[in-house]
């Protein structure tokens, strides 16, 4: 295996691969990894695949982290290509976790994660309980929802850490910004998909797990702090775009067929809102911009469309109780 500068430095593959994606990360990477680099789990390599940054992330990481793996790349990928990359060029063990760089793990993060993958062995990824402050007070999330009009949201976000978030539960699916999956349901699945850059393809990716017949789990012993879009920016005009550009497409290429034309006008209906919704505060174009760039994609993601519906082995019933109907249960 090598890398833009020579041989990758690899010990023998852990039994799980943290992966982390970087674009000028500087700093704040180096803190995921120092807090990688205190958990009480160590049988696992973490590698980094870098974006191309033009901040000296790259010198920043072998400099301070030279055991960590680096695969620096002559162009951005997003998040999916990056993960792809590092899912087909290091020797992997059964188990990757994927972890932003503006995630921050407590130390039994990792010892938890596989604590529960080893005992519940009927699922094949496990979410992360997020925090948005240090003093794990306010939830960042705890998992990703999706709605029966396409609308993806994730559970618990800016709501108060309680109790009630205290019990496993069976997710839709994780979110990737600290989550554990297995690489063998990776495989079946063919990886997570480039063409949605960033934003919305951990939930893609969640919706063909579940159709492929596999599940996700919760697990609330499994802490991080999570910035969240530190990178690109909360609510910045590229996550507005590549967001609501990405929802259109997981519903077309993901939603099976009897639910797909039972909920097309919800979904419609679901966009139609948003535009106006944005419009009224001074961002219709862009709205306008990405759903004109999801039509366009329409054809693409409808061909990949027949490829995961042939291969659908979750019955329609499993399916629909994994769905939300209440788009008000944010903190539920």
């Amino acid at each position: 295996m090598l890398d833009q500068n020579g041989p990758i430095a690899q010990k023998r593959a852990g039994l799980v691969t943290v992966i982390i994606v970087n674009f000028n990360g500087g700093e704040m990477i180096c803190q995921c990894l120092a807090a990688l680099a205190l958990q009480r789990f160590r049988d696992f390599v973490t590698v980094v695949v870098d974006n191309n940054s033009s901040d000296g992330s790259v010198s920043l990481i072998r400099k301070n982290y030279p055991t960590v793996v680096v695969l620096p790349l002559d162009a951005n990928l997003g998040f999916a290509g990056g993960v792809n990359h590092a899912l087909r060029t290091v020797e992997l063990g059964p188990w990757v976790a994927l972890l932003n760089p503006d995630a921050f793990p407590t130390v039994d993060w990792l010892t938890n994660l596989v604590s529960s993958a080893l005992i519940h062995s009927d699922f094949s990824a496990f979410g992360s309980r997020m925090f948005s402050d240090e003093e794990h007070q306010l939830l960042d999330g705890v998992g990703d929802v999706y709605h029966v009009s396409g609308l993806p949201w994730r559970k618990g976000h800016g709501c108060a850490n309680s109790s009630k978030h205290d019990r496993e539960a069976e997710l839709f699916a994780p979110c990737a910004a600290a989550a554990l999956y297995s690489v063998a349901a990776l495989k079946a699945v063919n990886y997570l998909d480039e063409d949605f850059f960033l934003y919305a393809e951990d939930i893609d990716l969640g919706f063909r797990l579940r159709l492929a017949g596999h599940r996700a789990l919760y697990v609330p012993s499994a802490h991080i702090r999570h910035l969240g879009s530190a990178l690109v920016g909360k609510h910045s005009d590229f996550q507005l775009f590549h967001g609501h550009r990405n929802l259109v497409w997981v519903y077309v290429k993901n939603m099976p067929s009897f639910l797909f034309w039972i909920f097309l006008p919800l979904h419609i209906v679901l966009n139609i809102a948003t535009l106006i919704w944005f419009t009224l505060r001074g961002k219709g174009a862009l709205i306008l911009r990405s759903k004109r760039d999801a039509i366009r994609g329409i054809p693409l993601f409808w061909k990949k469309r027949s490829e995961v519906q042939a291969n659908r082995k979750a019955s329609i019933w499993s399916i629909l109780c994994r769905l939300s109907w209440n788009p008000f249960t944010r903190c539920g």
